[in-house]
């Protein structure tokens, strides 16, 4: 006779003996981070937090060091998003460490990168006023692109808006009739190329001359230096030939102030003698008797 099965009983056996293997798994495979501690702490995001959600991970520098517990509003801010980090206590959060909102890979998901934190920084410790610790925030990189991104067609835009307000009608006719200008001299550089190729060459030929007069240079100097010393050596000199020049002319002056009344007279007195002389002469040439008997009586006149 064959026993009946409680297939009841089987089924509740089968769910506890699943639900059993499933709990030691999962407790097998989780037990270590059920006995991690970690550190909660907050940063405050200024932008989107899209394709962020509740558990996603924590890293610091690449090494995954946490989970998302909270994402809110900011109470005192509604233009913040306030993130609460749940970080394993022994992660080197220093004071200048920052969270940036990262995307992983191409499926979108974003999670929070701690960056910086010297070695000599001090770790970071709740301020006054906070319920925890505050992680700086700073913009992330699609951030940045989008900010450079508007600020590039931005200036774009309003270098072209410039460029369609300078380029009216007269400048673009001015620009022709320079590029036409510009044509015209590039026919004629052309046309004396051998010309300015033979004046490349006389100046390059004139640098070299005066390369090597610059080589020169020092010994022109020194030349100039002994003729300098020359020049004022024979200035010394004149001076002092000046010198006694005037100091003989000093005597020459007192012998003239002394000398020339005396000779004055002399020669006076010679004149006077000469024409004497000559007076005696002439008688003796009409008398030369007068040398022997002396000078004739003068005749008397009537009635003496």
């Amino acid at each position: 006779m064959e026993e009946k099965v409680n297939f009841a009983v089987v089924g509740i056996f089968v769910l506890v003996l699943g639900a059993g293997i499933i709990g030691g798994v999962l407790w097998f495979s989780s037990g270590e981070s059920y006995r991690r501690v970690y550190d909660v702490y907050q940063t405050y995001m200024q932008e989107s937090v899209a394709g962020l959600n509740l558990n996603a991970p924590v890293r610091y520098r690449g090494v995954e060091v946490g989970r998302v517990q909270k994402i809110v509003l900011a109470p005192e801010n509604v233009e913040q998003v306030q993130l609460t980090l749940a970080i394993e206590r022994g992660t080197p959060v220093k004071a200048d460490t920052v969270a940036v909102l990262q995307t992983q890979g191409l499926t979108g998901l974003a999670y929070v990168e701690l960056t910086g934190g010297g070695r000599d920084s001090p770790s970071l410790q709740k301020q006054a006023g906070e319920e925890y610790p505050v992680i700086k925030a700073a913009p992330s990189l699609m951030t940045r692109l989008d900010s450079a991104i508007t600020g590039l067609l931005t200036n774009l835009n309003r270098a072209s808006e410039n460029f369609n307000a300078l380029m009216d009608e007269d400048n673009r006719r001015a620009v022709k009739n320079t590029l036409k200008d510009i044509e015209v001299l590039s026919r004629t550089l052309a046309a004396r190329s051998a010309v300015i190729d033979t004046s490349l060459t006389n100046a390059a030929r004139t640098m070299e001359n005066t390369a090597r007069l610059s080589d020169e240079l020092p010994q022109l100097a020194q030349r100039v230096q002994r003729s300098a010393d020359a020049f004022d050596h024979m200035a010394n000199e004149l001076a002092r030939a000046g010198a006694s020049a005037s100091r003989a002319l000093d005597g020459t002056q007192q012998f003239t102030s002394e000398t020339l009344p005396e000779v004055h007279q002399l020669v006076m007195e010679l004149r006077g003698l000469t024409s004497s002389l000559q007076r005696v002469s002439g008688e003796l040439e009409q008398n030369p008797s007068a040398l022997l008997y002396g000078k004739p009586a003068a005749k008397r006149g009537p009635g003496e």
